[in-house]
């Protein structure tokens, strides 16, 4: 039965996902490869590094070449909308996208930040 979803799979066009590079995007994107889909991935490796993506090819055996094709990825901030178009340009027709790309929020006590503007002023 994995042979069927696979050929499906590969029947479509690659999933874009952005933020791929971080943990959750790194551990949706060894799924969907074991599932026989092809990935496209966005992220700028603010809160990521590219040995996750290493680690993802190593985990589901995929060779130079075959990473090449299944795996690709683009060192591209969502935000930089012609960045983004030439990934659309370059790239076959998304078959979906998902989307976990953000950056974290590092909340700090108010105290804090009057003792940060304590010190500016």
């Amino acid at each position: 039965m994995a042979s069927t979803s696979t050929s499906k799979a590969a029947a479509v066009g690659p999933i874009l996902i952005t933020g791929g590079a971080g943990y959750i995007g790194s551990h949706t994107i060894v799924c969907l490869l074991e599932q026989g889909y092809n990935v496209v991935v966005v992220d700028n490796l603010v809160n990521s590094s590219l040995a996750s993506l290493d680690r993802v090819a190593e985990l589901v055996n995929l060779d130079d070449a075959a990473r090449k094709e299944r795996l690709v990825f683009h060192n591209v901030d969502i935000c930089d909308r012609d960045a983004l178009k030439q990934v659309f340009e370059t790239s076959p027709k998304f078959h979906a996208c998902i989307h976990f790309a953000g950056l974290k929020v590092n909340t700090i006590k108010i105290e804090t930040v009057f003792v940060l503007v304590h010190l500016v002023i």
